[in-house]
């Protein structure tokens, strides 16, 4: 098996979820008595609260950095918005990270998808990181809520999930967003936070849901198989 690399703590609930899948579903493979070599560096969260971009570049690139001088042979970013940084990060260091946008689309590629709805909170539903990938690489456009529901859409990210709060409030709030992308074209809706798909469930809605954290700790699995 190969050695991953995990950068998690944006939020420490999503690093545990993709710590449990990637666990579960190498253990499909090697059986409940082993588990994966994995390295973990856990970032406080209020680095992202304070939106500085060349800050939030450097210490992920440090924390890159540091993960493959331990041994590491890939990395998984633990979260969708901070792969902001990639772009920044993949140049200067020798072992590859692994996208969550190339996740995303060989999946939605596989179903035959041509059109996302994109839900997150704002950086990742405003950020050109995961449609740049999804357009170049896999030929799928995608369409974001209007503009006076992404400050919603944050909120509910960013003071109720990320902190372990599920509401009713928010879950009904989302499902209204995938209605409105369905009805503005979208085959499929991208469950663009590691915490959403928490909240929203594939029976809760009439089109295809991408759950980006579940896309990409297998993807991560397939890695560290490879």
């Amino acid at each position: 098996m190969k050695t991953l690399g995990m950068i998690g703590g944006t939020s420490w609930h999503s690093t545990i979820v993709y710590y449990q899948l990637i666990n579960q579903l190498a253990s499909k493979k090697i059986g409940n008595g082993a588990n994966p070599p994995l390295i973990i560096h856990s970032i406080n969260i209020e680095l992202m609260r304070e939106q500085n971009k060349e800050k939030i570049n450097a210490k992920y690139l440090d924390t890159a950095t540091k993960l493959q001088t331990a041994g590491a042979e890939a990395i998984v970013i633990c979260a969708n918005t901070p792969h902001m940084v990639y772009e920044h990060v993949q140049p200067k260091i020798n072992i590859p990270i692994l996208h969550i946008a190339d996740a995303t689309g060989t999946e939605a590629k596989r179903l035959g998808l041509k059109k996302l709805g994109l839900l997150g909170n704002k950086p990742t539903m405003t950020g050109d990181f995961i449609p740049k990938i999804l357009k170049k690489n896999y030929d799928i456009a995608t369409i974001i809520p209007k503009a006076n529901a992404i400050p919603k859409a944050h909120g509910y990210v960013s003071n109720e999930l990320t902190q372990g709060v599920f509401s009713e409030e928010a879950k009904n709030f989302f499902i209204e967003q995938i209605q409105f992308l369905y009805g503005q074209g979208a085959d499929g809706v991208i469950l663009g936070c590691t915490e959403l798909p928490l909240l929203i469930k594939q029976q809760d809605v009439d089109i295809p849901t991408l759950a980006t954290t579940d896309l990409h700790a297998q993807m991560a699995v397939d890695f560290i198989f490879s």
